[in-house]
Order: structure tokens, then sequence, then C-alpha cells
């Protein structure tokens, strides 16, 4: 679209330089002349026009979602970092989401480094695979497969870190290089166990509108298993948390 507009500005530029040419050639009145000139100008204001809503338009796309508040119950489900910690950080993932991937590789290991392994954040994981990544469900019901064998975060990592190879045959390649008992870890997968859970954390995450991956909630760590915090949406980079974690940290005290 900004191309076309871009060419038809141009154009109109160069009918307005050559309107005296014209004039001569073609033995126009002034008062012809001066017609075709202003209809002219008004195509050129039209198209600046048309041109400004363009880029306001594209920084309005551009700029990120708000942060909401939220309310969220917490679930038993699979966490890291201590149960005391300040701060609570709720991550819904999608295994074969490539802006999950990216976060977990590139983000994460700063906030665990930095927030979870120093005691002041507690990490949470639930899933909301989305219904058009085939294999991200089944994927989801893997990672708690391999938590019967306390193997859940190495089957998450590696799940996480190869979001372009999650079929059945790889993730039981993953499974059999993690070492897990891999009989009991098939027959799980084969079942329906875990689709329960899983759908219950795609309910909670649509419920407080968290419809794409990754999804956040960041809080303060609640006495009871209400969490009230922020909505965050997207994979936004590193610093971005880490402020977010620090004002809620230096909020507390």
């Amino acid at each position: 679209m900004k191309p076309r507009i871009l060419l038809s500005a141009l154009l109109v530029w160069v009918h307005i330089a050559m309107l005296p040419v014209t004039i001569r050639a073609e033995g126009m009145t002034q008062q012809q002349a001066d017609a075709i000139l202003e209809e002219l100008k008004g195509i050129r204001q039209l198209l600046q026009q048309q041109q400004t809503l363009l880029r306001r338009q594209n920084t309005t796309q551009r700029a990120p979602a708000a942060d909401q508040n939220v309310t969220l119950k917490l679930v038993d489900t699979y966490a890291l970092g201590s149960a005391k910690a300040p701060v609570t950080l709720v991550e819904f993932t999608d295994y074969q989401c490539p802006y999950c991937s990216r976060f977990h590789t590139t983000t994460f290991p700063q906030l665990k480094k930095n927030f979870i392994d120093t005691g002041k954040v507690r990490f949470i994981s639930r899933d909301l695979p989305l219904h058009f990544h085939k294999n991200a469900f089944h994927a989801a019901r893997a990672s708690r497969c391999a938590g019967e064998q306390n193997k859940y975060w190495e089957v998450r990592h590696v799940l996480s870190s190869n979001p372009k190879n999650l079929s059945e045959p790889a993730i039981i390649k993953y499974a059999e290089e993690l070492q897990l008992d891999v009989e009991p870890f098939q027959a799980c997968l084969a079942s329906e166990k875990y689709k329960t859970e899983v759908n219950k954390d795609i309910a909670d995450a649509n419920a407080i509108g968290i419809t794409g991956t990754p999804g956040f909630i960041i809080g303060r760590t609640p006495t009871k298993d209400i969490l009230k915090g922020i909505r965050v949406k997207g994979a936004q980079p590193y610093p971005s948390f880490a402020a977010k974690i620090d004002k809620l940290l230096a909020n507390g005290k």
C-alpha cells in the first residue's frame, strides 16, 4: 500500500512540474491550466493525508499491548524456585510456538539466574497449546508424562528448544536421550492422561484474556492460591521482565 501511495504522489508532482510545458504544447487556456493545477493539488493533498494515516496505523500496530491487572487461581502444577519467593511468574506456553521457544532460549535463562535461583521469583509453568499447532497438545501431555519420572523440566527444556520437531517419534527419542523409562512413558502418551489438566490450563488462560503464546502473569506471591498480578503478552526481552519484577520487589518492601 505504501509504495503505491508514494508512486502516486511522485506522478502528481511530475504532472504539476510539467504543466507549463503541457500548456504550450496543447494550446490550453490559462483558465483550463489553473483548473487542472487545482485538481492536481487536491489529489496531492489527499495522498499526503493517506500517507499520514498509514504512518499512524503502523505506529499503532507496532505499539506493545498494555499490561492489564488480572486474577488467576493457582493450581497444583510444576514450579521452579522457592515457594517463599516474594514474586510469582506464571507462563502459559505452547511447545510448538516459535515465540515461546525464543523466550525459553534467550530470556528465561537470565530470569532463572538472576531471579529464580536467587529466591526472588517462583516460576510456574502452565500449558496453552494452540489449536493450529497439531503437535502442541500432545507435547504438553508428554511433559507431564515425563513428570511422573521426575523429568518434567528436562523434557520441557528439550521440547521448548525444538518447536519444529515434536512428532511422536521425536518425543520418544528425546525421552530415550534423557534416560526415561520409555515403556511407561509411551503408555502414558497413548492414554488420555492429563488431557483434563491441559484443557483446564487452556480455559484458565482464556478466562483472563490470554489467547496467544507465550502469555504471562506476574504478581506478588499470594498467601493463598489467588494470584493478583499483571498480564504480559508475548516474548518480551529480558529487560522488560526484569523491570516489572524489580518494581514488584520494590513495592513489597
